[in-house]
């Protein structure tokens, strides 16, 4: 009997409802898995609150990890006792134990705890395709990153610092910008009380930064049109406010000729090579202590509702975890 968190309309954190679920065997390619650790995503809350819809009645939760309990038809590259991951694209992450496909899963090496890899899979792969597939920032770059002692924040920083950027990061608080500065944050905004153009003209002589990393999305799209120097790119992969809408172009040729990506994940880990040096290059910098993952927060798995409001009013620093 399997515990599982579903839900069957969008809306707040009270939306998340458990039921207890005899799961089938796995089908052909599928494997079932004990899980240890779930990770804690907005992309989950943007699926409660039907930002990104999702078919109702439905899971959420996209990141896990676990142990192989069985094999379904077909599975030759897995094996029953095997410590795996995922970051989806498969929903219904909050359980206890689930059955995924097989081709959904990477092996876990046996320096990475199953707690480590659930906080930083997804978060550490959106890190590692932005800064060196989709932006390509180079040494001596100065770039912004908004919400810099987040979950993907704070791999930011420390990735962005491991290959020789210089780090603008903003926050909101005196204990997220003490997480910034640990995580290598060279210079902090507080946005709610500074003026965030001002402060990126000021830091870089005027010019801008070439890239800004905006997971924030509309409360901060003006001020990362401002800050953005010219020919530079807006990398806006989040909505923790609300999604970026009613961008014109001819704006973005006023403020500079500007780029703007609107990315996901999973156009960046499509075929099985990508997908796996992607995660082979987060492993190796997790390995190597240029990147710590820091859990932030642990709740049981039955406290989901709790974990997204603290998430979305901003109390959580770093990763965060569900623990079946």
């Amino acid at each position: 009997m399997a515990r599982v968190a579903y839900i069957e309309a969008h809306g707040g954190p009270e939306v998340i409802q458990w039921r207890d679920v005899d799961l089938p065997a796995p089908g052909p390619g599928e494997v079932r898995i004990r899980q240890s650790a779930v990770g804690l995503n907005f992309l989950d809350v943007y699926h409660r609150r039907g930002i990104y819809p999702i078919d109702l009645p439905g899971g959420l939760g996209m990141e896990s990890a676990g142990t192989v309990t069985a094999l379904g038809e077909g599975v030759t590259a897995l094996s029953v006792g095997d410590r795996v991951a995922t970051f989806g694209p498969v929903r219904s992450a909050y359980a206890d134990e689930r059955n995924v496909p097989a081709a959904a899963l990477f092996k876990l090496p046996g320096d990475i705890p199953d707690d480590v890899a659930a906080a930083a899979l997804l978060k550490g792969c959106t890190a590692e395709f932005l800064i060196e597939r989709c932006t390509r920032v180079q040494p001596g770059w100065t770039v912004l990153v908004h919400a810099a002692a987040g979950g993907v924040g704070l791999i930011l920083v420390q990735w962005l610092k491991a290959i020789g950027a210089i780090v603008i990061g903003t926050v909101s608080t005196e204990d997220k910008a003490a997480a910034a500065k640990a995580a290598g944050t060279d210079h902090i905004i507080f946005y709610k009380t500074e003026d965030i153009t001002a402060r990126v003209r000021d830091i870089t002589g005027g010019k801008g930064v070439p890239v800004v990393f905006d997971g924030i999305g509309m409360a901060t799209w003006e001020a990362s049109l401002a800050a953005t120097a010219r020919r530079g790119m807006i990398v806006s992969y989040g909505n923790v406010g609300a999604p970026v809408t009613g961008v014109g172009l001819s704006t973005l040729a006023a403020k500079g000729s500007l780029f703007v990506s609107r990315p996901t994940l999973f156009d960046y880990y499509v075929e099985a090579e990508e997908r796996a040096a992607g995660v082979d290059r987060l492993w190796s910098m997790i390995r190597s202590g240029q990147v710590t993952i820091e859990i932030g927060q642990r709740y049981a798995l039955e406290e989901a509702a709790q974990a997204h409001r603290d998430l979305e009013a901003g109390r959580t620093t770093g990763s965060t975890v569900l623990i079946p």
